[in-house]
């Protein structure tokens, strides 16, 4: 096994820092602490404390606090063993290892559908979060109401894309020295927040606080309000891969990507439930001044909004390869700096209504929750079953030229069938839209079936498919 492609490959300067090769182990540069201020920064966003108020709008706060709990353990679990461990161990992101069960055609499909559409969703969220931010930051300070959807939020949202541009640009040495920046504070600043939530309110009152906009359905509430919450862990699938593959050791990356990012995420979504509960409003940008007075409240948001930045930072460089690797060479002699400007069009485009990214929040992170827990669902059945966690590096570069991961046409049909009925089993189940659901739904919520349904198909359909390849070893 070569732990590097052969030399037809195409080789690219910086190819081991922007993600062409694996990264050998002298040359991973995060420690566990490095590794999980990065995830710390990522779980403290804004976004952070809107899905805790958005929860709100479901459930009061005990049943809340489970919900979170119980959702963001199950969807952190399908996403850390689906692609940190891999990733660890081999040095490559999770899309590169993702030939096996997809083929490299069928990657590429779902990287420039399923995970390109994700990615681009969130980084709008956040740079129209930054932007509300800058938005409420402007209003205190001049006394003068901007307006929630106002042109300084636009105005806000382009210059977060601009500095997250350039903070991408640099790659991810530089993104893990600003997460080691923000993320202390971030911490200080939530610990901060939770001090003026014991002060400010009574237990009882917060206990007594009822949800904001419930469903008649007491039960339907509170798996909804799991079922979202599964949808925001299973949502760091994209990036959490890519960003492994730089640590050091597995307990470096496996502790850190599950530990850190639920404490972190679970502290701040129940300080942002606490306050929606508190003060009936789901949205961070609009209670934090109120909450934490003038002086306070515009500090939190400033410092937030660069959370925010280095969010998309880091999301956008795990796409960035994904695209770049799944393109068939289209992309991989444009400029790094190029190919990262260029997916930040949409979210700019974006930037300009910000009003449609809050309404459709909820639902976008159940949507693409659907295809991301049965993706991670073939991702496991695969790594864990059918490669019993052997990979061979130069077969995966050698892709449709080699013999272990070539398929028909580059794509393996095995794990694309077995993807879209792991996501329609949960869309029949649940369906965020139209709020339609089954009764099953009530009792184990849609994206644990949704999860088995994918891994069970792929399973089946290897045998039927490719038995000859079922469950071998690499040499």
């Amino acid at each position: 096994m070569s732990a590097r492609p052969p030399a037809a490959e195409p080789v690219l300067a910086n190819e081991h820092v922007f993600g062409t090769l694996p990264l050998l182990k002298q040359e991973r540069s995060w420690s566990a602490l490095d590794f999980t201020w990065v995830n710390t920064a990522l779980a403290i966003a804004t976004w952070a404390f809107l899905v805790g108020g958005s929860t709100a709008l479901l459930v009061g706060f005990e049943a809340g606090v489970a919900a979170m709990l119980i959702g963001n353990a199950i969807g952190l679990c399908f996403m850390v063993l689906a692609s940190v461990v891999a990733s660890q161990r081999w040095g490559s992101e999770q899309y590169m290892l993702l030939r096996g069960a997809f083929g490299v055609v069928g990657v590429g499909a779902i990287v420039f559908t399923v995970i390109l559409i994700t990615e681009m969703g969130w980084s709008s969220l956040l740079a129209v979060m930054a932007g509300r931010a800058t938005s409420q930051v402007a209003s205190t300070m001049a006394g003068v109401d901007l307006g929630q959807y106002g042109p300084v939020v636009t105005i806000g949202g382009l210059v977060a894309i601009a500095i997250a541009w350039w903070v991408l640009s640099r790659g991810p040495v530089t993104i893990g020295r600003f997460n080691a920046i923000i993320a202390p504070g971030l911490a200080v600043i939530t610990v901060v927040m939770m001090v003026f939530l014991v002060v400010n309110t009574t237990w009882d009152a917060l206990l007594t606080a009822s949800p904001i906009a419930p469903f008649e359905d007491e039960t339907l509430n509170f798996m909804v309000a799991v079922e979202f919450n599964v949808g925001v862990g299973v949502s760091w699938y994209p990036v959490m891969g890519s960003l492994a593959r730089m640590t050091r050791t597995r307990k470096a990356a496996v502790w850190p990507a599950y530990g850190g990012l639920l404490i972190a995420t679970l502290i701040a979504q129940v300080v942002g439930m606490a306050a929606a509960l508190t003060l009936g409003d789901s949205d961070p940008t609009v209670w934090m001044v109120p909450f934490g007075g003038a002086v306070l409240g515009v500090a939190v948001l400033i410092f937030i909004a660069f959370a925010n930045i280095t969010s998309m930072s880091s999301i956008v460089y795990s796409t960035i390869l994904a695209l770049r690797q799944s393109s068939g060479g289209l992309l991989a002699k444009v400029p790094w700096k190029v190919l990262t400007a260029s997916f930040f069009v949409l979210p700019a485009i974006m930037t300009f209504f910000p009003q449609f990214m809050y309404e459709q929040f909820m639902i976008f992170v159940s949507v693409s929750g659907a295809f991301l827990t049965a993706l991670c669902g073939v991702a496991l059945a695969d790594y864990f079953i059918v490669r019993r966690q052997r990979i061979d590096l130069r077969e995966m570069h050698l892709a449709q030229r080699g013999t272990l991961y070539a398929y028909p046409a580059g794509v393996n049909w095995a794990g694309i069938v077995a993807l879209l009925l792991g996501a329609v089993f949960y869309l029949w189940l649940y369906n965020p839209i139209t709020l339609e659901t089954q009764a099953a739904f009530s009792v184990i919520t849609a994206s644990l079936p949704a999860a088995i349904v994918a891994a069970v198909a792929y399973l089946l359909l290897t045998r039927l498919l490719h038995p000859r390849r079922t469950f071998r070893k690499a040499d």
